[in-house]
């Protein structure tokens, strides 16, 4: 056993010595000591082995197990390429010496078995590549330094890598006497000092490349959690995947509303504007600590949305005419349906007050009497009770709230149930609008996304919004804990099909089997799913799919949580 301080002691009062000797403190380690089989390195112990033996063949990923490792451990891979014109003489006298040893096995009579076979096949197709040009031959090595805290722990951790290895035909051997040299040959100093290395052609090389693993971390994304596999951070900027949109699928007490509520946070810090339609009032609080616009809508409030909102010289006539589409969809849903004759009235009816009211918007009234001049009285006594009857408080106004805020939302919680459809599509067109005049980064969000499905109506036209909002830079966000409700609906596959980021989180038997279906998921993400604690979810971004544990900072979760036992906590 060999011990060596490192740790330097030096005069306070050499000036040189200081500055020079401070440096080596500062990255030299406070002692080492090297045994046969570990090292110890300021009390954690640390074990380099590296791999002797590897099959005859491999598949692409071997090392997929190794790279993605639950525990501290070092990977280096020492690569040197061989000169073709130095490996070709070396790699005929092994074909040589083979062909030598098979023929005199055949010549005694024994039998030539896959030992002697397999190499000789296997160095003549490589000869042949290298003189044409298709293979270059290299020397690898591959070492890994695995870290512990204690003896035990070491062993355990040595095991479980050898049978990871061992399972794939790869056997490794510990650096008896050598650990030093080998830990340094683990180092980011390009440095073998172990030399223990193994020819390998291009071909088989590159199955070690490039190191498949399941991490997910994009530049100027947020966090959205620890990965499962390997614990590395889950990094995600929706904005620069094919779309913003995202959808959440999750039971009831999964943790969907925390998770969301930690991208609402995470997001406002990078200067992305919130907008949330939030129908339990879930999202209060974090209005009242991000200062934001607090918008609650209801038989009584005295903030209104005009769905005729429109500022006719900034229209051309593709987007005047969807706009006018947008509103015979939400005036079908108010009146329980409209034939082909009522949409054309309305058509004409909505076109005409457009032309009347040029110096101000016109309101749902100015609709109803043109409705009535045209001559459509029974369209016009399905809209009398948001005129003059039990409803006229909510939708028969001017819009009297703005878009200003980075965080603004939605209250509805008052709002009757069988009209709660009918405001989600109201909001979410007053913010498409909105978003078309001032494109920025966005977020509309809607919990409860499964309400729109009951109806054609509000179903086609998220649906259309999700496809329309990556050229204004909008991500729509639908919440819901009814998977089936959207993946049973046309317009609701169009949903989960137009939204590059799926959060996915604890299923049932119910639901399992569609979104299995839908998202092309594994038998193992499927189990996942069944099995899932709470705040653990699966994350498809675009192709990538990835187990993800959500967390929230010491300072975030008292904003966030929903538990009755932390909020009313003396």
């Amino acid at each position: 056993m060999i011990k060596i301080k490192l740790k330097n002691n030096h005069p306070k009062n050499n000036n040189f010595l200081l500055g020079q000797q401070d440096h080596l403190d500062l990255i030299s380690y406070s002692g080492l000591e090297e045994n046969t089989h570990h090292l110890n390195i300021n009390n954690q112990l640390l074990k380099t082995i590296f791999i002797s033996g590897y099959p005859y063949v491999a598949s692409t990923g071997w090392l997929n197990n190794l790279i993605n490792y639950n525990h501290d451990i070092d990977l280096s891979y020492h690569i040197d390429l061989i000169n073709s014109i130095d490996a070709l003489p070396k790699l005929q006298r092994k074909i040589t010496e083979l062909e030598s040893t098979k023929r005199l096995m055949r010549k005694n009579g024994k039998l030539i078995g896959p030992d002697i076979a397999d190499p000789l096949q296997s160095a003549i197709s490589l000869r042949d590549k290298i003189m044409r040009g298709q293979e270059k031959l290299f020397q690898i090595g591959i070492y890994i330094t695995i870290k512990a805290n204690n003896l035990n722990d070491l062993e355990e951790k040595t095991k479980n890598i050898e049978t990871i290895l061992a399972s794939h035909l790869f056997y490794t051997k510990n650096a008896t006497y050598q650990q030093l040299d080998a830990y340094e040959s683990t180092l980011p100093k390009a440095k073998d000092l172990i030399n223990q290395k193994r020819n390998l052609d291009s071909t088989a090389l590159s199955l070690t490349f490039p190191f498949i693993s399941s991490e997910l971390v994009q530049e100027n994304g947020i966090l959205y959690g620890v990965n499962k596999n390997n614990n590395s951070l889950v990094i995600i900027d929706r904005f620069n995947l094919n779309n913003a949109n995202s959808i959440i699928f999750a039971q009831s007490g999964s943790g969907k509303s925390y998770a969301m509520k930690i991208e609402i946070m995470r997001q406002l810090i990078k200067d992305v504007q919130v907008i949330i339609i939030d129908p339990e009032q879930e999202y209060k609080k974090l209005s009242e600590e991000f200062d934001g616009t607090y918008i609650q809508l209801s038989t009584n409030s005295k903030q209104k949305i005009n769905l005729f909102d429109l500022e006719l010289s900034h229209q051309t006539k593709e987007s005047l005419s969807d706009h006018i589409q947008n509103i015979i969809s939400i005036i079908s849903l108010m009146v329980d349906g409209l034939n082909s004759e009522d949409k054309s009235i309305l058509d004409k009816a909505i076109i005409n007050i457009y032309e009347k009211f040029k110096e101000e918007t016109p309101i749902l009234q100015n609709l109803y009497d043109e409705v009535k001049e045209l001559g459509s009285q029974n369209l016009a006594n399905r809209l009398e009770k948001f005129i003059s009857g039990s409803l006229k408080e909510i939708f028969n106004f001017q819009t009297n709230i703005d878009l200003a805020n980075n965080l603004i939302i939605f209250d509805i919680k008052d709002i009757a149930d069988n009209l709660r459809q009918l405001v989600i599509m109201i909001i979410s067109n007053f913010v498409n609008y909105q978003v078309k005049l001032n494109p920025k980064k966005r977020l509309l969000i809607i919990d409860e996304g499964w309400l729109l499905m009951q109806h054609e109506e509000s179903a086609k036209f998220i649906a259309g919004l999700t496809r329309r909002s990556r050229k204004y830079y909008l991500g729509v966000s639908i919440i819901s804990q009814q998977a089936n409700d959207f993946l049973n609906n046309e317009y609701g596959k169009v949903i989960a099909s137009q939204s590059s980021l799926r959060i996915l989180m604890r299923q049932d038997s119910t639901t399992i089997k569609n979104v299995v279906q839908e998202f092309n998921l594994s038998e193992f993400e499927e189990n996942f799913l069944l099995t899932s604690d709470q705040g653990e979810a699966l994350i498809i971004a675009d192709t990538y799919h990835v187990a993800v544990k959500i967390t929230a900072s010491k300072h975030e979760h008292p904003i966030i949580t929903t538990n009755p036992n932390e909020i009313y906590q003396s």
